[in-house]
């Protein structure tokens, strides 16, 4: 993001204070006592600023917190969405984006999701979804899922102009940026499927749901991929900070 010209603002609720950016310091805290960190959706802020606790925040409360602070651009890995199966677990990330005026770079939502009815409630919710130089929806470890999109753009001046007629013309809510995973990085579609197919049973058969079931599946993931799948999520999220970068410093302009 330094790179493109925009200053980064990690996000955190950090001894029950949302942090709008971290020092070197509480960066270095976060890393090494992430696993002692909840995991806060919008939902949750509340809590753990009336308690004083420590949580990482959702694409959700991310969405919420930087919106607030008058940040109109994010980056993350994937956003939450519509899990698979019929139990209706549905992201709160979907609901908070279309409510909040902000624009999230992403590699699509997280594979382990059910992605055509991800995009299909993307869509009900009125939340505008953007293929970044892609007709895809991405597969976040691949960069095709064979979900069609409506608007594909392949310059970030245009999707500037886009967020402003979106936000100042229209007062509407979020956009969803779908910057696929560098193909150099992406993993192999068949192999990736597998071991997600897998995951997803062994959850079954431990009845881990609710806020349990991803941490628990990109677990698994790791572990069947030999960490090849953290591999690639860092790959992917490099990319997404570079677009949102300059992004940013389209719209500040």
């Amino acid at each position: 993001m330094r790179a493109a010209g925009a200053v980064p603002a990690t996000i955190a609720v950090v001894d029950g204070r949302a942090q709008i950016g971290l020092s070197e310091e509480m960066l270095e805290r976060v890393a090494r006592d992430g696993a002692r960190f909840a995991k806060a959706s919008a939902t949750d802020l509340a809590i753990h600023i009336a308690r004083g606790s420590c949580a990482a925040t959702t694409a959700s409360a991310t969405a919420v917190l930087a919106a607030r602070a008058g940040i109109r651009v994010f980056a993350t890995g994937g956003i939450g969405g519509v899990h698979r199966g019929d139990a209706g677990d549905v992201s709160h990330d979907l609901v908070a984006l279309a409510r909040t005026p902000i624009a999230v770079v992403s590699a699509g939502a997280k594979a382990i999701l059910d992605l055509p009815r991800t995009v299909e409630v993307l869509e009900s919710l009125g939340v505008l979804v953007i293929g970044y130089r892609t007709g895809e929806f991405p597969a976040f470890y691949t960069g095709t899922s064979g979900v069609a999109l409506d608007h594909r753009v392949d310059t970030v001046a245009e999707l500037a102009a886009i967020a402003r007629a979106r936000w100042d013309d229209l007062e509407a809510g979020g956009i969803v940026v779908c910057n696929p995973i560098p193909e150099a990085a992406a993993l192999d579609a068949t192999s990736i499927d597998i071991a997600i197919a897998t995951a997803l049973a062994e959850a079954t058969a431990a009845r881990i749901t609710g806020k349990r079931l991803t941490p628990f599946l990109l677990a698994r993931l790791a572990q069947a991929t030999g960490g090849a799948s953290i591999r690639a999520n860092r790959a992917l999220a490099v990319h997404n900070a570079q677009v949102a970068g300059e992004l940013a410093v389209a719209l500040g302009g």
